[in-house]
């Protein structure tokens, strides 16, 4: 989603020919590390630091919240590369990080259904070699202004409800139901009309001022009402341990809260969302 095409625009070409193979195969998955126990909503605040050596660069830091990490056997790294200056996001850099790399580890943080989904990331010492590097040095804030376009603006921004919504749509109902149902199924049509218009403007390098944003709140303010109409449409209990409308309730209702938070919080994308009309 957002690593390939990164790649593909600001890697080397020793980097692209040995990792956009592997992705295409299938066979190399990636974490996006920018979050820190100090700098979550601003990410200026990072510590994360890479310092220059013989052939590429030390990395020390950690990040937070990273997604299937575990899974990963790569992270593009947001750090600091340059001291801290009256610019809060001048100075950094992003470098592409094996996670197997001698220095790496990863821990694991459960979420409320007892899944591991997100892990703390440790870097203690890792040699990245200047191959590595996306972009050039300093470039950091750019890019993940970049990524964060295309996660904001992506279908996992709006889909996460969707097993519930179309159990609820399947489940028969009266005339008022499914009169919320279709309002509730009509504004997800639109919302994925939107996210692939934003997708093949990223694709062309268009610019796409505060849409990725826009996307991603109407997104999100759709998947977090449809558990909140299911609890009115539906006597069915939310059972975590069970299949189909059931299992799908309790997903919904639990994950819910992060909706909101993952990508950028929703006060965060407002400010962005104004900035871009003129209003702030």
């Amino acid at each position: 989603r957002q690593s390939g095409p990164q790649i593909l625009r600001h890697g080397t070409d020793a980097l692209k020919a040995r990792i956009l193979p592997e992705i295409a195969a299938g066979r190399c998955t990636f974490g996006i590390g920018m979050s820190e126990p100090d700098a979550g909503s601003d990410l200026s605040a990072i510590r994360t630091r890479a310092e220059r050596t013989e052939g590429g660069w030390r990395l020390n830091g950690r990040k937070i919240w990273t997604t299937n990490a575990h899974h990963a056997d790569y992270m593009i790294v947001l750090c600091r590369t340059a001291p801290a200056s009256e610019d809060r996001y001048a100075g950094m850099s992003q470098l592409v990080v094996p996670l197997a790399a001698d220095g790496v580890e990863v821990s694991a943080i459960r979420n409320m259904l007892g899944e591991r989904e997100f892990n703390e990331v440790v870097f203690d010492d890792v040699i990245v070699p200047d191959s590595h590097l996306l972009g050039t040095g300093g470039d950091g804030w750019k890019l993940v202004m970049q990524e964060l376009s295309f996660e904001r603006s992506g279908p996992d921004r709006f889909l996460s409800t969707f097993p519930l919504l179309a159990a609820l749509s399947q489940g028969g109902s009266d005339g008022g139901a499914e009169a919320e149902l279709g309002q509730l199924v009509s504004r997800l049509v639109a919302v994925r009309r939107l996210s692939l218009d934003i997708c093949a403007r990223l694709a062309a390098g268009e610019p796409i001022g505060a849409d990725a944003s826009m996307m991603k709140e109407f997104g999100t303010t759709l998947e977090q009402e449809v558990p909140e109409a299911a609890r009115r449409l539906t006597p069915v209990r939310a059972d975590p341990s069970a299949d189909g409308l059931a299992g799908s309730l309790a997903f919904s209702r639990l994950s819910a809260p992060c909706f909101s938070l993952r990508g950028g919080t929703r006060e965060i994308l407002k400010g962005i969302i104004a900035r871009e009309l003129g209003l702030r």
